[in-house]
């Protein structure tokens, strides 16, 4: 035996040696590398970013800021103030982390007990299984129908049989865009469990009338509503996200978490986004066409089958080729998308919303090879 593996053996949890790592994209600058592209030649398509960046506002307030060199407020005070006048619930509901991933991160580490079970309705998230496993929970699914959507008893079962402390949700879904409907949240929400809701593509449902449920946290003390800077802001390299708690659980939740985990920068960024709301609605405005534009030329080509969705991507089953070929020939183009091959994801790629000249690109390519 290898001495490293004696030493992993001897002090690393047996659960972490046996976990597998979760796969982030593939850095810009390292696929911009790879393939010989500037980045001004890339298409990136591949992560649900917004392509249009943070607006002239944030720009303007992260060239104006002074203080970097001192920590920041551990309880983002001011951030959070912005936030309840934002979304409209008390500050004092509110917690802000450096993305929403760090939030759910936080809320599995003060409610699961090694062992405890957390439920998932994949194809989903694939942080959820990571941070359960990073936690030493165990995951347990409660797969989704053919067409995405929740099978309702199959998590009312996995919940009542497995004793699970969590259930999470994700809505609209990453990786189809499929969102959940108000019944069908009361109805999980009457389970005996902690429901975390993740609402991190809500802006862009909301434009075909998905509203979010981050005020349901005041009616309902088992959720938990979280929501990103990320995609609506264009903040994702800067990490923001927050979420909204029931009273019970927060004490708990400030005991555990990083103490500036929100940085000064991230912090100057989201408060001038949220003072830029014209700019962020534009935005969702011209992506949310976009992604319908995209979808309804997708639907003309014959090997690709897109799925509805209420977010900013599509998902697309490809039939008669292979999703990770095409994948691999549209990055030697430029064109970046994300490739799944996992249950309920068989042979599938997804594509970002991006802007009208990124999907002109793509549709060139897809179409060539439709005809080729």
């Amino acid at each position: 035996m290898k001495k490293e593996d004696e030493l992993s053996n001897g002090f690393i949890r047996p659960d972490i040696i046996a976990m597998k790592p979760y796969t982030p994209i593939v850095p810009f600058e390292v696929l911009s590398a790879r393939l010989g592209r500037t980045p001004d030649e890339i298409v990136k398509l591949d992560a649900n970013e917004n392509p249009y960046g943070p607006s002239p506002q944030v720009l303007a307030a992260l060239a104006a800021g002074k203080f970097f060199h001192i920590y920041p407020d551990p309880e983002a005070n001011e951030l959070r103030e912005a936030l309840s006048y934002y979304v409209g619930v008390p500050k004092e509901r509110l917690m802000t982390g450096a993305g929403a991933d760090e939030l759910i991160d936080v809320v599995l580490r003060a409610v699961l007990s090694p062992g405890d079970v957390v439920i998932d309705c994949p194809p989903s998230f694939g942080m959820y299984p990571f941070s359960t496993d990073v936690n030493a929970g165990e995951y347990v699914s409660a797969p989704r129908n053919d067409d995405f959507s929740l099978d309702v008893a199959g998590v009312e079962t996995a919940v009542t049989h497995h004793h699970a402390k969590i259930l999470i949700l994700c809505s609209p879904n990453n990786p189809d865009g499929s969102a959940i409907d108000d019944a069908t949240l009361r109805r999980l929400l009457a389970l005996p469990v902690l429901v975390l809701l993740d609402e991190a593509y809500a802006d862009f449902a909301g434009v075909e009338g998905y509203h979010s449920h981050i005020r349901w946290v005041l009616d309902y003390d088992n959720l938990v509503v979280l929501r990103t800077f990320s995609k609506l802001a264009g903040l994702a390299g800067l990490r923001v996200g927050y979420g909204a708690f029931p009273e019970w659980l927060l004490p708990h939740l400030w005991k555990i978490k990083q103490p500036y985990n929100v940085n000064v920068a991230a912090s100057i960024a989201a408060l001038a986004a949220l003072q830029d709301p014209a700019w962020m609605q534009e935005k969702v405005r011209l992506l949310v066409a976009e992604r319908n534009r995209m979808r309804a030329a997708l639907q003309e080509i014959g090997y690709l089958e897109p799925y509805p969705s209420m977010a900013n991507f599509i998902l697309c089953k490809v039939n008669g080729r292979s999703a990770q070929q095409l994948k691999l020939d549209l990055e030697q183009q430029g064109i970046l998308v994300r490739y799944f091959n996992k249950p309920g994801l068989d042979n599938c790629i997804r594509i970002s919303a991006g802007r009208p000249e990124d999907t002109d690109k793509l549709l060139v390519v897809l179409r060539e090879w439709d005809h080729g």
